[in-house]
């Protein structure tokens, strides 16, 4: 279904909650698609109710010169961005058939008998041993999600102290955040961005955030993108 109505609260809690893990309403750096949701917007987002969809806003407005050169289908109306149906979320609730189906599942005797009567011993067991495997369970360490970022960031001009542009970046330390090797990518007109690797614990650090952070360094960065994203 896509976004169908962006001039009222429910429309826009629906843009609000696809930009949660979203930097641009597709992929990961500004499009047609962000340029056709964006114009669909009456005014900026009540950053108060809608933090994310605010967020968005003003990274796509800082674009606003470039729009005509950004990649994708500049005919396609917004209404084809977004969810398949306004019900959904960035994290939808379980349909309630899977989560019954997961409930029958967690409760399957696993040690049990067929039989509807147990005698004193055979449910001693039984128990003894769904005790064994759910400790068994418990004790398995959780393997933290990864992920391996290349983020763009760009300087205002070709007199940005690109040094002090990284350094700053490099400043920024959080739990589950580690910054690897860097490089300057030039982009025309004697300006360069610096392109910078990092790996992010997917549960620890948010990258909308994190980009947000290295865009208060006002004196250095313009605008932060995520060049690519891979998984570990």
């Amino acid at each position: 279904m896509g976004f169908t109505d962006l001039l009222t609260d429910a429309g826009l809690a629906v843009l609000d909650n696809w930009l949660l893990t979203r930097s641009y309403i597709t992929g990961y750096s500004a499009s047609q698609a962000d340029v056709a949701v964006f114009k669909a917007l009456s005014a900026a987002p009540d950053a108060a109710k809608y933090p994310n969809a605010a967020r968005w806003y003003k990274h796509i407005a800082s674009y606003e010169d470039e729009f005509a050169t950004l990649p994708g289908d500049s005919s396609k109306p917004y209404t084809v961005y977004g969810p398949e149906t306004v019900e959904v979320t960035v994290n939808p609730a379980k349909a309630p058939a899977e989560e019954a189906k997961e409930e029958e599942e967690e409760d399957v005797d696993l040690f049990g008998s067929d039989d509807e009567e147990e005698d004193a011993e055979a449910a001693r067991i039984r128990e003894e041993r769904l005790a064994e495997y759910r400790k068994k369970k418990e004790g398995k360490p959780k393997v933290a999600a990864k992920s391996i970022v290349i983020l763009d960031v760009k300087p205002w001009d070709d007199e940005t102290d690109l040094a002090a542009m990284e350094a700053s970046v490099r400043s920024i330390e959080k739990d589950g955040l580690v910054w690897g090797a860097s490089k300057l990518i030039p982009v025309g007109f004697g300006i360069k961005k610096l392109q910078i690797n990092l790996v992010v614990e997917d549960e620890k650090v948010s990258l909308d955030e994190l980009q947000e952070q290295i865009q208060e360094f006002e004196d250095y960065v313009q605008s932060t993108d995520i060049a690519s994203m891979q998984k570990l």
